[in-house]
């Protein structure tokens, strides 16, 4: 709680006659407003520039936009995860396939030699008419940096 005071989400209260601090349920409330998107992986700076300064005057659209926005870049990490794990999966593969009477640095060379060509595979694919064609549209993230732009003229 002490955190979120600190960082501006909460108002400070002081401390009780026992000891303890009594915060306010619309303090409760605000904490629980923040923490539950700080789960989802937005940073304190996202859900600072989303949080109205009056728990009933949510901008619909902007919150809406953040989400979609968020939404789009998970999808893209949970992408490069994919494609971090398979290749990870495919040097296990490679190293428990060791063929009997190799030598462990001819073992190493193999296992190099074999990620290489995955690695090159996997550029030539992203290289590919459909892939490059996918790249050209544009992104969420794109749209999120002009709206960003727009807001921060808005304010000027």
């Amino acid at each position: 709680m002490r955190f979120y005071e600190a960082s501006g989400f909460i108002a400070a209260v002081s401390r009780n006659g026992n000891g303890y601090r009594e915060y306010t349920s619309e303090a409760v409330l605000t904490l629980e407003i923040v923490t539950s998107p700080q789960n989802a992986g937005f940073s304190l700076q996202e859900i600072r520039s989303l949080l109205p300064p009056n728990l009933g005057a949510w901008q619909k659209d902007k919150l809406l936009f953040a989400l979609k926005t968020k939404v789009a870049e998970i999808e893209l990490l949970r992408d490069r995860l994919a494609k971090s794990k398979k290749q990870l999966l495919a040097i296990i593969e490679t190293i428990e396939q060791r063929p009997e009477g190799l030598s462990c640095d001819d073992n190493t060379k193999r296992v190099i030699k074999r990620f290489r060509q995955k690695v090159r595979s996997a550029k030539e694919a992203n290289n590919s008419p459909a892939i490059k064609a996918r790249r050209a549209q544009p992104t969420l993230r794109g749209a999120r940096r002009s709206a960003t732009s727009r807001e921060a003229s808005h304010f000027k």
